[in-house]
């Protein structure tokens, strides 16, 4: 089967609400309950923004997950498939000088495997 290229990643209008639930669920790992309400509803009123995928993941300072990642292979499948994606969802850590990837890690690492120099679409505070 033929490698996905970039002008194949179709992009949901606007994020999806369960994605919002999503990245406080994580976030709350992180700050404290009233910080987390906060960034959440800063992102829902963000409007959507894009970047490069290779520079999120400079940004982010994570490690890129595999394919043999099971998420990261069914969001591969879903790039194949021409199905949506929804936006990432960022928030600026500024004390550490780096992003914080809120929701959308996989499909992240799913779009990089196909192009690095994509462009991703996202919410970003």
């Amino acid at each position: 089967m033929a490698k996905p290229s970039t002008a194949d990643i179709i992009w949901l209008t606007d994020v999806e609400e369960h994605d919002y639930a999503a990245a406080a669920s994580y976030l709350a790992l992180l700050w404290r309950e009233d910080r987390v309400a906060e960034v959440v509803e800063h992102l829902q009123a963000a409007p959507l923004v894009q970047f490069r995928a290779k520079d999120i993941f400079r940004a982010s300072q994570l490690s890129l997950l595999g394919i043999s990642n099971s998420h990261v292979e069914k969001d591969r499948s879903k790039i194949r498939k021409g199905e949506g994606l929804s936006p990432l969802l960022l928030v600026r850590d500024e004390a550490n000088g780096k992003v914080v990837i809120a929701d959308g890690y996989h499909w992240l690492c799913a779009l990089y495997g196909v192009d690095e120099d994509a462009w991703v679409h996202c919410k970003i505070v």
